[in-house]
């Protein structure tokens, strides 16, 4: 679907949504540029500004190999030009919610709109709390560059008696496989099941990327399994440090690899239950309550004003 990528804003202006008092875009490339009338409430809840068009622009270039020749000029300009358009159709949404304040912060310096924050909703009925934890740690992903799974592959080649499951395909798989060792195991693609499974039942769960949110590090929580994060985005907000978690700061294999000493170190104080209490206030319940609550009020204060 990638190849379709320049004519992805003309195909969401084509939906005809005319007949509906409110409309809701889940966006996080082109859904909030849908063309809606004056008397209509466009509420946008947007998961980021498009990242390979703004903040990720090098990095999916240099992903690509695009930063030269003939292909690279081509999507430098379709780039150019959706970061025009994206800019352009922000001013289409009336209200803005964000999925944390760290996508609120990119929203006011890309758009210049305020966002109001309503963290996703995650399913802590689905993934639950086991009394019994196994000698490894997990890591999970899409194995593309910005998500750093090699330091996490290279930091645990070094420590060889400390297990690493990861979970995850993608671009990177070979890469990182290379990088291995002995005490390293690969998975691959895996049902939600076996996911929840391996969430479970490791001793922490690693999370080296700089994500908007970060819905995997709460689902590890809700799993009563506490998150070695690096610290930056919108983990700093989910993750409490010395209770649900603990932060590395930089992303290299020697801040990993003291971050796991560290854990090592203080590992009974991380209380499962406790976890999983705190990641409860990621709730589906709570999501649906919070933005039905939103809605609401907005679309009452859009009736008024068009009275």
């Amino acid at each position: 679907f990638r190849n379709y990528l320049p004519l992805f804003p003309l195909a969401v202006e084509q939906w005809n949504v005319k007949h509906f008092d409110i409309v809701i875009s889940s966006s996080h490339c082109v859904a909030k540029g849908v063309i809606t009338g004056v008397d209509q409430l466009h509420i946008c809840y947007c998961h980021t500004p498009v990242r390979y068009g703004w903040d990720l622009y090098n990095t999916y270039l240099q992903e690509k190999n695009l930063q030269s020749g003939f292909r690279g000029a081509i999507s430098k300009v379709i780039l150019h030009y959706l970061r025009m358009w994206d800019s352009l159709s922000s001013n289409r949404v009336d209200v803005y919610v964000a999925n944390s304040h760290y996508v609120a912060k990119r929203i006011f310096k890309i758009y210049g709109k305020k966002a109001t924050v309503i963290y996703p909703p995650v399913d802590t009925d689905f993934f639950r709390l086991h009394p019994k934890k196994e000698d490894y740690y997990l890591t999970a992903s899409r194995m593309v560059p910005y998500k750093r799974m090699d330091v996490i592959v290279e930091a645990f080649s070094q420590m060889p008696k400390k297990r690493l499951v990861v979970i995850g395909d993608g671009s990177e798989r070979k890469k990182n496989q290379a990088k291995g060792g002995k005490n390293i195991e690969f998975l691959g693609r895996v049902s939600d099941d076996k996911l929840c499974h391996y969430l479970q039942r490791a001793r922490a769960f690693l999370f080296a990327g700089v994500e908007d949110f970060g819905i995997l590090p709460v689902e590890a929580m809700s799993s009563g399994t506490p998150v070695i994060a690096y610290n930056r985005g919108g983990v700093k907000e989910t993750v409490v440090e010395n209770k649900t978690g603990l932060f590395f700061e930089e992303q290299n294999v020697p801040s990993i690899v003291q971050a796991v000493l560290a854990f090592e170190r203080k590992e009974e104080a991380f209380i499962p239950l406790k976890i999983r209490d705190h990641a409860l206030s990621f709730s589906k319940k709570r999501f649906q309550e919070e933005f039905q609550a939103f809605v609401n009020k907005h679309y009452q204060e859009h009736l008024e004003k068009c009275m």
